[in-house]
């Protein structure tokens, strides 16, 4: 048997809300193109992600991944915060 590492989806976005103990949500953005004309729209996803330490505040830049169901909502995790808010 081969150990191989799951390659988990991980994503860059920015801290929208802190006022849950150990939760917080992030905001992330993506470029897609329209159907017919082709011009880049930005669509927004907003997602609940484990913080475990409260490091986060709002403002803030973050690198989530994916991992396992913390909670009914809770399905992301905090790895780094790329950039603290001014």
């Amino acid at each position: 048997m081969v150990d191989e590492k799951k390659h988990k989806k991980t994503m860059v976005g920015f801290v929208v809300s802190t006022k849950m103990d150990k939760s917080a949500i992030v905001q992330t953005e993506r470029l897609v193109p329209h159907k017919l004309y082709g011009k880049f729209m930005r669509q927004h996803a907003k997602c609940m992600v484990h913080d475990p330490e409260n490091s986060c505040s709002v403002g803030d830049r973050v690198m989530i991944e994916e991992c396992r169901p913390l909670s009914k909502n809770k399905r992301w995790r905090i790895t780094e915060v790329i950039e603290k808010a001014v």
